[in-house]
């Protein structure tokens, strides 16, 4: 638990303080990429799926436009699956809920938007933490139900092979020919 929570923080530190695009200042004031201005071409500090990004929107289309960064952040996220998500099964209403939990997992060795340095540290933290589990023995009801599920077991098979010698002694006898 402690991995997923810590390596989502460092994803997060990685995507939100290292953007990707400079942004180009006209008349002393920095653009937004696909601002209202007719064509700004923004130029990345380091490549995005190998091609550079270009950042241009008409007056028409500007509001239906959306910026290179957030199409990026919904890619990734995309690629992320979202394996579970829970908040609290019962009576209260969802209003009051505090906890809430998301599980997300990815390939950390194809995350190509994590650096090196990061991902080799959350490789290290998994190992850890898998190498520091020790399962809990199992509690004695857990010990009667396997028990009680091996006897049951012994018993079917002590039935089905006493069912396939009654058959084998069926056929043998000489009195079940007349």
């Amino acid at each position: 638990m402690s991995v997923i929570r810590t390596s989502a923080n460092m994803i997060m530190k990685q995507l939100l303080h290292h953007p990707p695009l400079s942004f180009i200042s006209f008349f002393g004031r920095p653009l937004l990429p696909c601002s209202r201005n007719p064509i700004i071409r923004l130029t990345p500090n380091r490549g995005i799926s190998c091609s550079p990004i270009r950042c241009a929107a008409p007056d028409a289309d500007a509001d239906r436009k959306v910026s290179a960064r957030l199409s990026q952040m919904q890619q990734l996220l995309q690629e992320a699956e979202e394996r579970a998500s829970s908040a609290g099964n019962g009576p209260t209403p969802q209003i009051t809920l505090v906890n809430t939990k998301v599980d997300m997992r990815f390939n950390v060795k194809q995350a190509y938007w994590l650096s090196d340095r990061i991902r080799e540290r959350i490789m290290q933290m998994a190992i850890i933490d898998a190498s520091a589990y020790v399962p809990p023995p199992p509690s004695e009801e857990q010990k009667k139900k396997i028990a009680k599920m091996a006897a049951i077991g012994e018993q079917k098979r002590l039935k089905s092979k006493k069912v396939l010698s009654d058959k084998k002694a069926f056929r043998r006898s000489r009195d079940s020919w007349d």
